[in-house]
């Protein structure tokens, strides 16, 4: 299937829009509700997909119970399950087109970018699949006294998967891959906003032949995911989404001691010295203020530079950002898109406004692009002279709107870049490496990069302080969804005996 360009055109299909995927079984909602999705780029409703209620959500969380516990996937050898998890990746990889388009459907990213979003979706079930095969299962340890020891990783139980709006493919296959790759199971909660690309996903699952149960799809609103987290049968929630929100899990799952990952806001810095190249660093934060709309968590919206330099940086970042085209996300040529949601943009105009009245000075866009129509669209927008103090300089924006910061020195430069209450990512842009490796081993952050921001799914992601707790990606990922059992023996277990 050729890609579509135009919102009107079929670019994907649906078996069951108006159900649900509980138990191995597409089911109407028991409450008979349904989720409208708007359009990002025209404000109109594009698609309508089932909701889940509390009734549903006690259905899913009771067929994962069921399938972990009686089940034969968390029995399986982590081949076979390996095995299965890569038939995911390349069926998702047969409907790259799909997702592609329902993605730009649903939060307004262009497509290109919405593709390669897709592309790292469904190698995520490839690299888990093999990192699952490669990790050491049950190590064999000897003691002191003579006696042995292993060492056993197993499935944590049931999982709850919550993912947002601005990545949703890729966000969810970080959580659901290296789940079904330990052997648990799963009840993926969507945004209700953007469930479109978990439909294919459970599809696709689902054609896979993973057994009845073990993955569950209920898109659902706000009190149906507060039963999910609540739910004591659900021994893992693995959640990606606001610093708010992350907080409220934490207080909500605390009497249970549930297992908890949280991968929430971040307000990142990105500390330019003295020697730095301009025209690269640049070209790197007009990349940062605008791809996918400024929707990023990770993106480096503080770009601190040396004092000196700061007009001319505030004036070459405007230049760069004011020439970079928003327009229709299905339409070729169009770099930015919409913002996600009207609310979303409401959010981003109010920040831009509160930049104007705290003294920020405003380079480029602040506005409304006037030939978009009725579409959540927001011109991309750089703010000079900005105070680290400043509102625009702490609170996550999560639009595309930068902040020029100056310091006075290296020293300063750390210091301000520390003063957050995010540690997400960073960078450091410098001429020479060793440099950029020691401020960046001074930066309170969970991520540095040298001259880019990177992040690198084959490696551990996560943030410091309230940007998050534990890491998605890499085998660190894969630890996400595992136990640590301690089993004593006098002499290994004759299964284990040549380990």
């Amino acid at each position: 299937m050729a890609t579509q360009l135009h919102e009107n055109d079929q670019g994907f299909t649906i078996a069951e829009p108006e159900r649900l995927f509980i138990g191995g079984e597409w089911r109407a909602p028991a409450d008979g509700t349904f989720l409208d999705v708007v359009s990002p780029a025209t404000g109109a409703v594009g698609a309508r997909v089932a909701a889940g209620g509390p009734k549903d959500i006690e259905a899913a969380v009771r067929a994962a119970r069921d399938a972990f516990d009686n089940g034969p996937w968390p029995r399986m050898p982590i081949a076979e399950r390996a095995a299965i998890v890569r038939r995911i990746g390349a069926l998702l990889r047969e409907r790259l087109t799909e997702t592609t388009w329902a993605t730009t459907l649903e939060m307004g990213a262009p497509l290109p970018m919405a593709r390669a979003v897709a592309e790292r979706a469904a190698a995520l079930f490839d690299e888990y699949a093999d990192i699952g095969e490669a990790y050491l299962i049950e190590d064999v340890r000897a003691r002191a006294n003579g006696e042995h020891a292993v060492v056993v990783s197993e499935p944590v139980g049931v999982v709850a998967a919550i993912v947002p709006w601005n990545g949703p493919s890729l966000l969810a296959a970080l959580k659901v891959a290296p789940a079904l790759v330990a052997g648990c199971a799963v009840v993926l909660k969507p945004a209700p906003e953007t469930p479109l690309d978990a439909y294919i996903l459970a599809e696709c699952i689902e054609a896979a032949g993973v057994p009845a149960g073990v993955f569950n799809l209920v898109p659902a609103d706000r009190e149906a995911s507060d039963h999910l987290i609540r739910h004591h049968d659900v021994d893992k929630i693995s959640f990606t989404g606001s610093t708010m929100v992350g907080k409220h899990i934490l207080r909500t799952t605390a009497d249970r001691v549930a297992r908890v990952s949280l991968e929430l806001g971040g307000k990142s810095a990105a500390i330019v010295l003295d020697d730095a190249d301009p025209e690269l660093v640049v070209s790197r934060m007009a990349t940062e203020v605008t791809m996918n709309t400024g929707q990023i968590c990770a993106a480096l919206m503080r770009v601190i530079v040396p004092r000196a330099q700061a007009k001319m940086y505030g004036e070459m970042l405007a230049d760069a950002v004011a020439k970079i085209r928003v327009g229709n996300p299905f339409e070729q040529g169009t770099q930015v898109g919409p913002l996600a949601m009207k609310r979303q943009l409401e959010r981003v105009q109010g920040y831009i406004e509160k930049g104007r009245e705290e003294g920020a000075t405003l380079m480029c866009g602040g506005g409304r692009p006037s030939d978009l129509g009725d579409g959540f669209y927001i011109q991309p927008t750089v703010f000079a002279n900005v105070d680290h103090r400043m509102t625009i300089a702490r609170e996550e924006i999560f639009g595309p709107v930068a902040s020029v910061i100056a310091h006075d020195g290296p020293d300063d430069a750390v210091r301000i870049a520390n003063d957050s209450d995010y540690g997400l990512h960073g960078g450091v842009f410098t001429r020479d490496v060793d440099t950029a490796y020691a401020v960046a081993r001074r930066m309170r952050t969970g991520n540095v990069g040298h001259n880019i921001r990177t992040i690198d799914w084959q490696m551990p992601f996560g943030g410091f302080k309230q940007s998050g707790l534990s890491r998605e990606g890499g085998v660190e990922g894969f630890r996400n969804f595992l136990e640590i059992k301690t089993v004593y023996v006098a002499t290994p277990p004759s299964t284990l005996a040549k380990a």
